[in-house]
């Protein structure tokens, strides 16, 4: 199963492709679409979606999972954030990729092993479940494929929990 997870903000979105195959799981690609601090919002939305769909055409994932937001101390950040998951998820739809969202913590959770996990410990994991010699960078394009390997973690759970007639479109959503 090739799965796209992606970080989603205005100004630097993350994304990633992993790969499973049985027990295993590797990074196939990684990277960041960043866009101009002071721009017009719409062209910004329009490079991530643009962006985001040349990526879709060149690996052909089977599923994606988009982070959610998290609102913590500053509001204010969330909403540009918000404008860049939903031309994200614009794009994924438009592509036809089902999709997966998960929260910051289940991601860490899912991981990790808590939801309380830092941004090293994120990307010392994400590094080693997925077979890489480095951490990946920027920090976007790690989170990004933390965020995989969440649905990764969760698609594996729900089709062992649910068995084999669960693998239907409707018995897998995340």
């Amino acid at each position: 199963m090739i799965i796209l997870g992606i970080d989603p903000g205005l100004a630097n979105t993350g994304w990633g492709i992993a790969e499973t195959r049985g027990g295993d799981m590797r990074a196939r690609a990684y990277g960041c679409i960043h866009t101009p601090a002071g721009g017009e919002m719409a062209p910004r939305l329009r490079r991530i979606a643009d962006e985001l769909t040349a990526v879709v055409r060149r690996y052909h994932p089977d599923a994606a999972a988009v982070e959610g937001i998290y609102f913590g101390a500053n509001v204010r950040s969330a909403i540009p954030t918000a404008h860049a998951r939903g031309a994200a998820l614009v794009a994924l739809s438009l592509a036809g990729v089902e999709i997966g969202e998960y929260t910051p913590m289940q991601i860490k959770q899912a991981v990790v092993g808590t939801g309380a996990a830092d941004k090293r410990q994120v990307a010392y994991m994400v590094r080693t479940l997925l077979h890489l010699d480095h951490d990946p960078r920027p920090d976007h394009a790690a989170d990004a494929l933390a965020c995989a390997v969440c649905h990764a973690h969760l698609y594996q759970t729900k089709r062992l929990s649910y068995g084999a007639n669960a693998q239907t479109k409707e018995g897998l959503h995340a």
